[in-house]
């Protein structure tokens, strides 16, 4: 069966699309966050790590991640040492609290389906300024369990500003799993696993191929670290 084509948004509020300040309030209200977070997942989920040793202590620095549920990104901020700025789609702004505890943490809210070029620049300038930021290539939760096609703003992003490519995988936060055990009252595993960093100038030579190339190998770097059955549209990668 044929995959569905990746969702366009339908509302449009640009005017919420900026890079965050990291005023002292949202400083501490990540460490705050950060620490809920890891203790609603120790209650959770039973979360290892592989190859933490390879994640930075600043940046610029683009992190990929594969997005397989509504676990991914708490798993992977209960344990990461510096939490990154994020892109998040603009949906999740108007879900009752949910989206305000986004908004404070600073996401760069993000219109998907359609050239974005406030998120764009918005990441940009945070690249610009050192710092990390995180986004899933895929655009969306995966809808066949594997990797989807990656679509190619993480490799402009990657591309345009010379930051290295910081490639996460998150296995096992689907949303049947994680759900379904939590009624069970367990704790669902999931495995963790960072790689090493890439820089998509370092390998590719011709400008025009940059969006096309470096989005398979951003997406091949994730296949690398996934279990076989993980992998989707790049199995034979």
């Amino acid at each position: 069966m044929e995959t569905p084509p990746k969702p366009i948004t339908e509302l449009w509020h640009p005017e919420l699309t900026r890079l965050p300040k990291l005023s002292p309030a949202r400083n501490f209200f990540r460490v705050l966050a950060k620490g809920i977070v890891k203790l609603v997942c120790k209650a959770c989920l039973q979360v290892t790590v592989e190859g933490l040793e390879n994640y930075p202590q600043q940046g610029p620095v683009l992190i990929v991640i594969n997005h397989i549920g509504d676990a991914d990104v708490p798993a992977l901020f209960s344990v990461v040492p510096n939490l990154p700025d994020a892109l998040g789609k603009i949906e999740l702004y108007d879900v009752p609290l949910l989206g305000k505890l986004m908004d404070w943490y600073g996401v760069i809210w993000l219109h998907r389906g359609k050239p974005d070029k406030r998120a764009l620049r918005a990441a940009l300038d945070g690249l610009a300024e050192g710092r990390m930021i995180a986004i899933a290539p895929e655009g969306r939760y995966t809808l066949t369990g594997g990797l989807e096609e990656g679509n190619g703003g993480a490799a402009f992003l990657a591309y345009k500003s010379g930051a290295s490519v910081l490639p996460i995988s998150v296995v096992g936060t689907e949303n049947e799993k994680v759900y379904n055990n939590l009624k069970k009252l367990r704790r669902s595993p999931v495995k963790i696993k960072v790689g090493k960093m890439l820089r998509l100038n370092d390998q590719i030579t011709v400008k025009q191929e940059a969006i096309p190339e470096g989005t398979r190998l951003i997406m091949q770097a994730l296949a690398e670290l996934l279990p076989p059955e993980y992998r989707g549209a790049y199995s034979a990668s």
